[in-house]
């Protein structure tokens, strides 16, 4: 098995592409070890090394986000080896009560005009690109004109996230979309 290692804009973070799917669809953030307890066996273990601060799972990807003062050259071999070993052992990703709650949680899809077009332009522009830097955004709701959501993975912490959020994101939604106003990071 050979594991890709792709550098993301944000420093303290790597992306790990292990040529396989990781999850079918969607994404998993894990921002802390107790976040990942008893949901996914592959973030426990990735917690475990010494220095990793976050996990999040994409589609094909896993992104770790590391301490501070720690060195990718000192925890990048661990990483890799526990990516590894849980895939060529055949484990799963996400715990089987994880994916349950994952799937009740899961859009009603009763959404209005509005909602539905914001949803489609992040799902169509925005989250395709936000992927290729080991990351993902969620929609938390729109009110008062205002999009409210969260970037995830390698996103969350990056210097530049602001910049996507408002030149970016903000931009492209106001463009396509006149009722769109504003648009706000969220925390979870």
């Amino acid at each position: 098995m050979f594991i890709q290692t792709e550098q993301t804009p944000n420093p303290a973070t790597l992306k790990f592409i292990p040529g396989r799917e990781v999850l079918g669809s969607g994404s998993a953030d894990f921002p802390n070890a107790d976040e990942a307890a008893g949901k996914s066996p592959l973030a426990e273990r990735l917690f475990e090394i010494e220095g990793v601060s976050g996990v999040f799972f994409g589609a094909d990807f896993v992104t770790v986000t590391k301490e501070e003062d720690k060195e990718w050259y000192v925890m990048k071999p661990s990483i890799l080896g526990v990516i590894m070993e849980h895939f060529t052992a055949g484990h799963p990703v996400m715990s089987a009560d994880a994916v349950a709650q994952s799937e009740a949680a899961s859009d009603s899809g009763d959404d209005d005009e509005i909602v539905t077009q914001i949803k489609e332009l992040l799902e169509t522009r925005v989250r395709p690109a936000v992927a290729q830097d080991g990351g993902d955004i969620v929609f938390h709701g729109f009110e008062n004109g205002v999009v409210y959501l969260t970037l995830q993975g390698a996103c969350a912490g990056c210097p530049s996230s602001t910049v996507t959020l408002k030149m970016g994101i903000e931009n492209m939604l106001r463009h396509y979309i006149p009722e769109v106003v504003e648009v706000r990071q969220t925390m979870q």
